[in-house]
């Protein structure tokens, strides 16, 4: 196919009818990289999971182990740039006098990935007068571990990597009255948020439990998808 023809099939089947299509394009590598409706992050579920099916139920034993508390839950990470923080222990509520054996330690695990929009496909016109939807979905355990266990922060970034166009965070408070075991879905959609997006920085934290075992928080089907479509600026 020519190039004319690969810009005609990513218009048509993109829907891109009215948006910048420039010539200086190889719209042939645009077609075949699919920035338009495919996840753009790496590695959605580290943990093996499927928001299709229901959170695994922790296997526990009741017997004290011989090993240190545990900040870090198992995974295949790759692709994410990971790091952890131990909260301080919390013994307020305890009476004075009260002798206890062991004390819940908690600790956030934060998992972030900076995407590229220009890299993975995307163009500047596109993303400056078309402004396409970003949409922003991540699905986490509910789970008895804390009445907070989830954290989301995604910002649109310009050129530079640090000039924060547009952001979004979420901080749920947990019902801990109820116990449904399943998973939670957060998402956001950026539209009209205005011309110089180059990058999505994606960064979720998700609180463990130590306390004679290990009590993780887990999170599947996190996604960053550009649509081939606007809301109403």
């Amino acid at each position: 196919m020519s190039a004319a023809e690969w810009k005609k099939k990513c218009e048509a089947e993109w829907g891109l009818q009215g948006a910048a299509l420039p010539d200086r394009l190889d719209w042939k590598s645009v077609y075949e990289a699919k920035p338009l409706g495919r996840n753009l992050l790496r590695n959605p579920a580290p943990h093996g999971l499927s928001k299709d099916t229901p959170p695994p139920e922790p296997e526990l034993t009741g017997v004290p182990r011989d090993e240190p508390p545990r900040s870090v839950p198992e995974g295949d990470f790759t692709g994410w740039t990971t790091s952890s923080e131990i909260l301080p222990e919390d013994s307020s509520g305890i009476p004075a006098g009260v002798v206890v054996c062991y004390l819940p330690q908690y600790s956030w695990f934060s998992m972030e990935q900076l995407v590229d929009l220009k890299a993975e496909g995307l163009w500047e016109e596109l993303l400056d007068d078309f402004q396409p939807d970003i949409v922003i979905q991540d699905w986490y355990e509910e789970s008895q571990v804390h009445e907070s266990i989830y954290q989301l922060h995604v910002k649109l970034l310009g050129a530079d990597k640090s000039t924060v166009i547009s952001e979004h965070s979420v901080s749920p408070t947990e019902d801990l009255s109820t116990y449904s075991h399943t998973w939670k879905e957060v998402s956001h959609v950026f539209s009209g948020y205005g011309p110089g997006v180059r990058y999505v920085h994606f960064l979720h934290r998700l609180k463990n439990k130590f306390m004679v075992e290990f009590f993780p928080t887990l999170f599947t089907g996190s996604s960053v998808i550009v649509r081939p479509t606007r809301s109403n600026h």
